[in-house]
């Protein structure tokens, strides 16, 4: 039996972050995955906006994660075949292993780590006890379950699922190379749905070292037909979706295995669980094409590690009315429903054909058009449209108090 405060299952990005910041607090922690390095898994590919990256800055280790990433100095929006403006940006690409790997590399020795998989917990208002299958146990105060999204433990817990939306959306990743010359002419590129009727919301391209990603979101079931003609000809599926897209890239070539991602929007209730803890996507899942995963996850463990676990350890026990406040906590609420609104809003302005969406459409095409002109003519006025077409002053001051904003995955 080993004894510690926190046992943390699950390695990925909210696991590996809370390791990392609660080895830096002096916390008696060990992590739990069944896996030393962290595999290649098509997730977060990208983190931008400057509300995201000051989320990820609240967690103390941004700035050294971040000098491996690839930055993108300036992205260029564009929809109907037209670019409409070459806005500067913050925009760090990498890819999700390598994002992963490189918090872990943070994480402070005195952190133990057990590469082998959870089995089974046992949970009291006092100490949990956590089987692993090298057939050792860990006896902890608290449990932080960020397992993303494996269900055996939370099944075996009894903690019930509620299914907010089945398939809401669907990210496909690749790689692209330009036809015919060395580079394309952009740094980076998001590019719009032309037709609501595509059932696409965008495309966005970004350079990761060397190699030019692409990151395409489409709202379709997962046994639509049209997937199956993308894995087969991909080329030929995207340019019949987004046919000016190449006025902006011109030609190119599809390169490498095509990975293809549903993703389920639904919440997780634990709030009659003691000693245990639930965050990120073991949580509750977000929407990739609207970009909030990674504002959730750092706010859930921002919250926890710096506010809620260091209240806890306190004073004695661990009953669900501490782990509950957590739940409660009028930041992460804000976050969460922040980005539920937001794959929604999102989801709508890109395929729905009512005329309140129609406009949403041709205001957002307006804004980037309007601001990408003052860019042009060296004005002072920044609109900063969001993806919905409005100033996203309105959004930055509202979600300011819940820390910040957006990401892609």
């Amino acid at each position: 039996m080993r004894y510690t405060d926190i046992a943390i299952i699950g390695g990925g990005l909210a696991g590996s972050t809370a390791a990392a910041m609660l080895g830096r607090a002096g916390a008696s922690a060990v992590l739990i995955d069944p896996r030393e390095t962290y595999p290649a898994d098509f997730r977060v590919e990208k983190l931008s906006g400057h509300a995201q990256l000051e989320r990820f800055q609240r967690t103390g280790i941004a700035d050294s994660v971040l000098r491996r990433a690839t930055l993108s100095g300036e992205n260029w929006i564009a929809r109907f075949g037209h670019l409409l403006d070459k806005a500067p940006s913050r925009q760090f690409n990498l890819l999700y292993d390598s994002l992963v790997n490189a918090i872990r590399d943070e994480i402070p020795g005195t952190v133990e780590r057990i590469w082998t998989k959870a089995v089974s917990i046992e949970t009291s208002p006092e100490r949990q006890r956590v089987a692993l299958a090298n057939d050792e146990t860990i006896s902890a105060r608290l449990v932080v379950l960020a397992n993303g999204l494996n269900v055996g433990l939370r099944h075996q817990l009894g903690i019930s699922r509620n299914i907010v939306s089945a398939c809401h959306s669907i990210s496909i990743g690749f790689d692209v190379a330009p036809a015919g010359r060395n580079a394309f002419d952009f740094p980076a590129l998001t590019y719009f749905s032309e037709r609501p009727s595509d059932r696409i919301a965008y495309i966005s391209l970004f350079p990761i070292g060397t190699r030019m990603r692409a990151n395409l979101f489409v709202y379709r079931s997962f046994d639509d037909p049209w997937l199956n003609e993308f894995r087969r000809a991909p080329a030929e599926t995207l340019n019949a979706a987004l046919p000016r897209l190449k006025c902006i890239t011109s030609a190119f070539d599809i390169m490498g295995e095509v990975k293809i991602r549903p993703v389920d929007l639904y919440v997780n209730d634990a709030s009659d669980q003691p000693g245990v803890v639930l965050a990120g996507d073991a949580y509750a899942t977000s929407c990739p094409a609207a970009g909030t995963g990674c504002d959730r996850v750092f706010t859930d463990v921002e919250r926890l590690c710096n506010v809620y676990i260091p209240q806890w350890l306190a004073s004695d026990g661990m009953d669900a009315n501490k782990i509950a406040a957590f739940y409660a906590d009028p930041v992460k609420r804000a976050c969460d429903e922040w980005s539920a609104a937001k794959a929604f809003d999102f989801r709508s302005v890109s395929i729905a054909t009512s005329p309140y969406w129609t406009a949403q459409r041709w205001a957002r095409f307006m804004a980037w058009s309007t601001q990408g002109l003052l860019r042009r003519l060296g004005g002072a006025v920044h609109l900063e449209p969001n993806f919905l077409g409005h100033s996203s002053s309105s959004s930055r001051s509202s979600s300011s108090s819940s820390s910040s904003l957006s990401s892609s995955a």
